[in-house]
């Protein structure tokens, strides 16, 4: 019987980090298209009328269904009692869907089309939603912004779906093991999404010398098709696990609704999921305008000749790529030569990296960099996590960099925007400081909830943290598009008096208040971080223990 246990693919490596793999690049692929407008929102604004407000409505439409409808309760109890292999097929093809109509929605093609003048004419107002000021739409938003909410909602409750079933899945397989380092592997590797996104967006948008933003969201669909078969390759995979152990795929015990209430009734489990919150609505909602903040508050200087070339695209593209192999196969990497020389490659690559970006001087390439030192990082915070332990500690520190970071945006950067060479250099490490601080929650965060709840509804745990995740993920883009209009009438009456272009408006905003309450989060999680270290030693939940014992 122990023969048997000891060949099962679960404690193969090689086959738990071959599935880790396969859940990380549908992630990788969900992750692009996630931002895959906001490197260019600028475009939006130029091509498609898109306000501040209408972007910010729309990309925080992306969790309306999950928070006001309870997508994502559902998902969890789905997850619950279907398994981790239906749910993930389940996510990526509402992915898929999500993704087609989003697409439609800013090609010329929908332009002019029935469902424009549809769309131009209806959800205006809908009662209720618009008397508590949560409607995902409002008079005058643009059609094209309308129906491209409507399918990022869509697309929202896949892609969050997938996020919970990639949690279970690394807890079905890493159980006992290197928890803590697989999930912070698997995010690392997801989070280069974020970089590529970054990089070729803009190049597919602008392709050609011509302006077309859906050729862009064209190219995040493929990645969904892509996604899509990561989850049917690892369906087998999954499938093959629980012939070998003899698991059912289903819940041991069918789900009750008092379930929930166990959750709910942990304090330890609140205060991870308000730190959740209030960490993450810090860094995503962020990450659909740091582009756009970029191009306000730098000198930049597009490049010319091989700089402007299709060509020096998927260079930086593959010394991106280096940066990323080199700095995580050395966590890897047992001998401490072999490592070093990984790590010198990779810092190397780092610089030359940022000089590519310097030179090609657009600040989506400048903001590629944000996940570089995260992918360095996580998998070796993780990996302290499981044998040393300090979690609750490290969420702390990772509050004070996110602090700092905004606020160094907000005030610091701003005081550069006539040195070109001073504003990069304050922007590149600024950024990889906060890609560093956006690290520690994966390695340190995700792998406590299991110490929080039992096994048997882990599923509908990570479901309730990532619905109030998705309240902060709703509210915080709408709220920095209505600070950016509010801060910047000034801006949009010289578009109206003719005295600038809609192109120079949309680089020529005030994003100061909109990163001081970006900042006020960060302040609110490091409270809420320490008080869940004083819990913890108190009620001894183990979150500054090691996961591996």
């Amino acid at each position: 019987m122990v023969q048997k246990i000891q060949q099962t693919l679960r404690d193969n490596a090689a086959a738990r980090w071959s599935a880790l793999l396969l859940l990380a690049l549908a992630m990788f692929c969900s992750y692009i298209f996630m931002d895959i407008l906001s490197p260019i929102k600028d475009l939006m604004q130029s091509t498609r009328g898109w306000n501040s407000t209408a972007f910010g409505t729309m990309q925080g439409a992306e969790t309306f269904l999950n928070v006001f409808i309870f997508f994502l309760i559902f998902a969890g109890i789905i997850l619950d009692k279907m398994g981790v292999r239906f749910t993930a097929l389940l996510s990526g093809a509402v992915m898929l869907v999500g993704g087609v109509i989003k697409y439609y929605a800013v090609t010329d093609a929908f332009a002019g089309s029935s469902l424009d003048i549809w769309f131009t004419e209806h959800l205006n107002y809908i009662p209720l939603f618009d008397e508590l000021g949560v409607s995902p739409f409002y008079k005058g938003m643009p059609a094209s912004a309308k129906f491209a909410a409507v399918g990022f909602m869509i697309f929202g409750c896949g892609v969050e779906m997938a996020g919970i079933t990639v949690s279970r899945g690394i807890v079905k397989w890493f159980k006992g093991r290197e928890t803590a380092m697989a999930m912070g592997s698997e995010m690392a590797l997801a989070r280069l999404g974020v970089a590529t996104c970054m990089i070729f967006s803009p190049f597919f948008a602008r392709l050609g010398g011509t302006v077309d933003v859906s050729r862009s969201v064209a190219f995040g669909v493929v990645l969904l098709c892509i996604a899509m078969m990561m989850f049917i390759v690892y369906f087998f995979m999954d499938k093959k696990l629980d012939a070998q152990t003899g698991e059912a795929e289903e819940a041991d015990e069918p789900f009750k609704i008092s379930d929930l209430g166990k959750i709910l009734s942990s304090g330890g489990f609140w205060l991870v999921a308000l730190l959740c919150v209030l960490y993450y609505s810090a860094i995503f909602p962020f990450q659909k305008y740091a582009v756009n903040m970029l191009q306000c508050n730098l000198t930049l200087h597009e490049g010319t000749g091989i700089w402007a070339s299709s060509q020096i695209t998927f260079i930086q593209y593959g010394v991106m790529l280096l940066v990323a192999a080199c700095s995580f196969a050395g966590n890897f990497s047992k001998k401490k030569p072999v490592q070093l020389v990984l790590f010198g490659i990779a810092a190397l690559a780092l610089i030359a990296y940022c000089y590519i970006g310097y030179m090609r001087g657009t600040a989506e390439t400048i903001f590629a960099v944000f996940p570089l030192l995260a992918v360095a990082i996580t998998p070796a915070l993780g990996k302290y996590v499981d044998t040393k332990g300090k979690a609750a500690s490290m969420l702390i520190f990772g509050s004070l960099l996110l602090i700092l970071c905004h606020l160094t945006f907000a005030f610091v950067l701003p005081l550069f925007k006539n040195s070109e060479v001073g504003g990069l250099i304050v922007a590149y490490s600024t950024i990889l400081v906060l890609g560093a601080s956006f690290s520690l929650v994966p390695a340190a965060l995700w792998p406590s909830v299991p110490k929080l709840v039992d096994e048997k509804i882990i599923g509908s745990a990570y479901a309730l943290i990532f619905w109030i995740q998705n309240i902060g993920l709703w509210l915080f883009p709408l709220l920095i598009g209505k600070i950016l209009d509010k801060t910047n009438t000034d801006v949009y009456a010289q578009v109206e008096q003719g005295l600038i272009s809609s192109e120079d408006a949309a680089v020529s905003l005030d994003y100061t208040w909109a990163l001081v309450m970006l900042a006020s989060l960060g302040l609110a999680a490091l409270l809420i971080g320490l008080v869940l270290k004083v819990v913890d030693r108190k009620k001894r939940i183990g979150l500054e223990e090691p996961n591996i014992k």
